[in-house]
């Protein structure tokens, strides 16, 4: 029988923890529990042991940043994804640092929030698109949570960064050229960049090609 994710969660909003309980079952993950502050968190991790914990960062008694870090030191291998209402680049910055894997946005939640749990079960991180941009420039010299390109994306994006023309690209991946633009702008808008030049800074970031 195949195991169904056992995910926490943790808001101190009745209404966002109803919504979520039917979202998660509606996708066939196992809902262990539900708390309402950082403290309680910590404690249904160790007598629950989740493979997932969905938070809030704003809680009572003790927040979501700080009950992370808590968990860590418990060597707790449960993946967390924050739920949020704050669009703070410094804060998901701080999140990720602390050992997070994930920061979604409730403004952006439901369909997204089941694309970053699927994510982060795989081993990879999330970060909500219309925050990348600008978490990605807190990483300046450290490697930044990567967002989810293709294979095919991630081939053009490491021959645009070692100076490739748009042909010369399409030539070397047998496409057609307006095929390699397509996957360009694709990558801006899924990153939220605007030029070449940040496209390539990123793939130095990430360790595609080097600085």
């Amino acid at each position: 029988m195949k195991h169904r994710t056992k995910v926490l969660l943790a808001d101190d909003h009745a209404m966002v923890v109803e919504g979520l309980v039917t979202l998660l079952k509606d996708h066939h993950f196992d809902v262990a529990g539900t708390v309402a502050d950082g403290s309680e968190l910590i404690d249904a991790v160790l007598k629950l042991k989740p493979d997932l914990i969905v938070a809030d960062i704003a809680m009572p008694v003790l927040g979501g940043l700080e009950a992370l870090r808590r968990l860590k030191a418990t060597r707790s291998e449960a993946k967390v994804v924050f739920l949020t209402m704050h669009a703070d680049a410094q804060l998901a910055t701080e999140a990720f640092r602390a050992g997070a894997s994930g920061y979604v946005l409730k403004q952006s939640a439901g369909e997204e929030l089941i694309a970053a749990i699927k994510e982060v079960l795989q081993g990879r991180t999330y970060l909500t698109p219309l925050m990348t941009k600008d978490v990605i420039a807190n990483f300046t010299g450290s490697t930044p949570p990567t967002v989810k390109l293709t294979p095919r994306q991630r081939e053009v994006l490491r021959l645009i960064a070692e100076g490739r023309r748009m042909k010369e690209i399409a030539a070397i991946l047998e496409l057609s050229t307006r095929t390699v633009e397509t996957h360009k702008y694709e990558m801006m808008r899924t990153l939220g960049m605007e030029s070449t030049a940040e496209l390539v800074r990123y793939a130095i970031q990430i360790g595609l090609v080097e600085r």
